[in-house]
């Protein structure tokens, strides 16, 4: 498409310059796609080991405590999580991945998750709070990852956009202007040349 603008050699220039910069872009883009795409790409597999990891290791810890509670009396179990032992803080920090700003997640703990007495409790409850305190701290990096995942991929399909935005919209109607302008200048030419012979052939006759 034919871009609405007038037929001189300034205007040449300028959409000369505009296409390059356009190209010049263009290229930006597409690298900053295909390293992110690779990323992308990486970070998935990454992800699905890590998730299948949480849920062994959730289903381990929540088979243990289940046994641990069919061992032990109910009020005995109850007093035991009553109070809970351990804080858990999540601070969110921010770092730069080609432009995309992903979280880290930190992670501090105070205290003990083991917060009771052992006269009437049971060492499965023991390893089955212990295997829950270390999958929680996985399910926070599983968190951290799956966020990171999110934002590449809307980052990934907004430099689509722009990409194809470019490449099929923008440096196509350059091109086809500079060539209608650059035909139309020709004509110009060709017209003040035969205007000038004529006039010369008129000076010539008198």
């Amino acid at each position: 498409m034919i871009l609405d603008t007038n037929p001189n050699r300034m205007e040449l220039l300028r959409l000369k310059k505009r296409r390059v910069l356009a190209k010049r872009g263009h290229k930006l883009l597409k690298d900053k796609q295909d390293e992110l795409m690779k990323q992308l790409l990486e970070l998935v597999d990454k992800v699905k080991e890590l998730r299948k990891k949480v849920d062994r290791e959730l289903a381990k810890a929540t088979g243990r405590y289940l046994f641990a509670k069919a061992g032990m009396g109910i009020e005995f179990l109850e007093s035991a999580m009553l109070i809970p032992g351990i804080r858990i803080e999540l601070t969110i920090e921010e770092k730069s991945t080609m432009g995309v700003k992903t979280p880290i997640f930190k992670v501090q703990t105070e205290g003990s998750i083991q917060n009771y007495g052992f006269a009437h409790t049971t060492g499965e409850l023991d390893s089955s709070l212990l295997a829950i305190e270390r999958v929680v701290e996985e399910l926070i990096h599983l968190a951290e990852k799956e966020k990171k995942l999110q934002l590449m991929a809307e980052e990934i399909e907004k430099t689509r956009r722009r990409v194809n935005a470019l490449e099929y919209i923008l440096i196509p109607n350059l091109e086809d202007t500079i060539k209608y302008i650059t035909m139309k200048l020709s004509e110009m030419e060709r017209s003040n040349l035969t205007r000038l012979m004529k006039v010369k052939d008129i000076v010539r006759s008198r």
